[in-house]
């Protein structure tokens, strides 16, 4: 593939997982409920993902799966019916699991159930509630200051009765049953960069990645925050324990630079393969340590599974201005910024496919590079085949002592990892190298 091909390949990755945020952003999505199984038919038409069901009052750990709730309509009418709050317009309006009601009400009452952002008075923000009997309506700070009756209706048409907890999962077979889990959420409604974009690229990465032979197998986990990994770690405790590297993808699609939160073992070989990607792209990022809150590591990473499992995201959650409001819309992300993310994803599983170590097979001196092509053909200059880099070659053969794993040898010297891969592949090819008996990766 020429760089131009390449290039416009990658642009279209960045534009389909763009079209299908634009696709899933009016769907109604909560932890439970129709609006969560719409959205996986629709990424299913793409990726076979399969569903799974965990029925109403199912004890996960020290959770219950509680009851299933579907909102129909909702809205704040005044004595004439006018609609000063719809449902239709946002599907933000209403309070994530609010309980079911219909009753003429005090504005002064209303007021006490009404959330804004006065900061943003033209926002609506993200609320939900979902392990405790309320309801409430979400407005922007103006539309509560039109409030002007002494009364209004309201509805929120509302089921909430036994049902499912909803989520999803694709495998991939490799030439081992190790595995590598990319998992994102799918509960948020209408937030295009703290929901659909790590939906989207991890969708994107199991199109790609299924046709490639690889030597990890790849488990790809769409679901629920908090209680869809806690679901899906209850039903697969045996199998949890092949996961050797993982990844949380959350929040990138927006402007920011790219941040990686570390696993909870803080030096897992995922920990440094971020880390290298990152250091070597020549781009503004931050590595940042484990801490135990933020998004569905906190289940992965927690004492009994500690699997190393991080988060590679551009801003984090909380720390862009849209966050949790109706301006995470699809303003918000773009088709250039999902595209770089998804190059970095792919680069770091680059790095976990590709590791090994090695053991020379010329140790004593450095062998003769020139007669085999791997060395310019004229000293003290930059002439000579630009293929060949002597840096990464002789750093290889330095560090190629059965106990380095190549990943070992990009952080001592600093390069890309590809650089060092490349390097490798062609010494191997010229017999100067081995793989080290008795070690993988």
């Amino acid at each position: 593939m020429t760089d131009t091909a390449a290039t416009a390949a990658t642009t279209s990755m960045g534009q389909e997982m763009y079209e299908l945020i634009e696709e899933l952003y009016p769907i109604r999505r909560s932890l439970t409920g129709d609006g969560v199984r719409e959205t996986i038919r629709r990424v299913a038409r793409r990726v076979p993902f399969e569903t799974h069901e965990v029925a109403t009052g199912t004890s996960v750990y020290d959770w219950v799966v509680p009851n299933e709730w579907n909102l129909r309509d909702a809205w704040i009418a005044d004595l004439e019916g006018n609609r000063i709050v719809d449902l239709q317009e946002s599907p933000l309006h209403v309070v994530g699991y609010s309980m079911p009601i219909r009753t003429r009400i005090s504005a002064a009452e209303l007021r006490r159930h009404a959330f804004t952002l006065p900061e943003h008075p033209d926002r609506i923000p993200y609320r939900t509630s979902y392990y405790g009997e309320m309801w409430g309506f979400c407005l922007s700070e103006k539309q509560l200051h039109a409030l002007s009756q002494d009364e209004y209706d309201i509805c929120i048409d509302a089921s909430f009765e036994p049902g499912h907890l909803t989520y999803a999962e694709f495998h991939i077979a490799g030439e081992t049953n190790e595995e590598i889990l990319l998992s994102a959420n799918i509960c948020h409604p209408a937030q295009c960069n703290d929901g659909l974009s790590g939906l989207a690229l991890v969708a994107m990465l199991a199109s790609r990645l299924r046709l490639r032979t690889l030597r990890y197998s790849y488990r790809f986990l769409l679901s629920p925050g908090t209680l869809g990994p806690l679901s899906w770690l209850a039903a697969n405790e045996r199998r949890a324990s092949r996961i050797r590297h993982g990844l949380v993808a959350t929040c990138v699609g927006d402007r920011g630079a790219m941040t990686y939160k570390k696993s909870r073992q803080g030096a897992a070989e995922i920990d440094r393969a971020v880390a290298n990607v990152l250091a070597t792209s020549g781009e503004e990022h931050e590595v940042r340590p484990f801490v135990p809150w933020g998004g569905d590591e906190r289940q992965f990473c927690s004492p009994g599974f500690d699997l190393p499992i991080g988060v590679l995201m551009r801003s984090p959650p909380g720390e862009f201005p849209e966050y949790h409001s109706s301006a995470d819309d699809l303003r918000c992300v773009s088709a250039a910024k999902l595209e770089d993310s998804l190059q970095k994803y792919m680069a770091v599983i680059d790095v976990l496919e590709g590791n090994a170590t090695y053991l020379n097979q010329s140790p004593k001196g450095e062998p003769q590079l020139g007669r085999r092509g791997l060395y310019r053909v004229v000293s003290g200059g930059s002439a000579g085949n630009t293929a060949i880099d002597e840096q990464a070659l002789l750093w290889v053969l330095n560090l190629s002592d059965g106990t380095n794993s190549l990943l070992d040898v990009a952080e001592r010297s600093g390069l890309a990892f590809a650089r060092i891969r490349k390097a490798a592949s062609q010494l191997v090819e010229h017999r100067l190298l081995e793989d080290a008996p008795g070690v993988t990766g």
